[in-house]
């Protein structure tokens, strides 16, 4: 009676210090998910360019002065960060096909700019843009989300040093040196 569960009791090659972490992040880049977010991508670029060339435009005339600034800003946003989006996933569907290696798709990769970012006009004249050019935007914001996780994941697998967690602890202890070395 007393008996304490103690772990498996076999060990697993993957787990032991000599053999490399298995990159699912690969498989996860070539799987059908990365299709189903590709199509999603590209079927977002489509509906905003043909909402943007079209009842956007009409849409846009009608608009209070600030609201329509604000709506040239927002578009030209929306129109800039899908197309980096865009970009980012044809290099990887290239590499996904043969078309490229991933080498070569890394180094065409430093021209796909993503970045986080905020709404281009303020939250008050945001709100009173069209719902559909608001409903592109925040789509856009979420896809660019999942393709800047996807692509901080295939970078951190090709580094070839091992990532490193910076502890808080370390972080706080080099201010306080910083601090009392002036």
């Amino acid at each position: 009676m007393g008996h304490q569960y103690e772990g498996p009791k076999r060990s697993f090659a993957a787990n032991s210090p000599a053999s490399p972490a298995i990159p699912f992040i690969h498989h996860l880049a070539s799987s059908a998910a990365f299709k189903d977010l590709f199509r999603e991508g590209m079927t977002l670029v489509e509906e905003a360019a043909s909402y943007l060339d079209g009842p956007g435009r009409e849409e846009s005339r009608i608009l209070p002065r600030a609201a329509a600034v604000g709506y040239s800003t927002e578009s030209m946003r929306l129109t800039t960060r899908l197309m980096q989006v865009a970009s980012w996933l044809l290099l990887q569907r290239a590499v996904n096909e043969g078309e490229l290696t991933s080498t070569q798709a890394r180094a065409e990769r430093v021209r796909v700019k993503l970045s986080r970012e905020d709404y281009a006009c303020r939250p008050e004249i945001f709100d009173q843009l069209p719902p559909t050019l608001r409903d592109l935007s925040y789509r856009s914001m979420r896809i660019q989300e999942r393709v800047m996780h996807l692509d901080q994941g295939l970078g951190v697998a090709h580094s070839r040093e091992p990532v490193k967690a910076r502890s808080e602890v370390a972080s706080q202890v080099e201010r306080l040196r910083a601090a009392f070395s002036l």
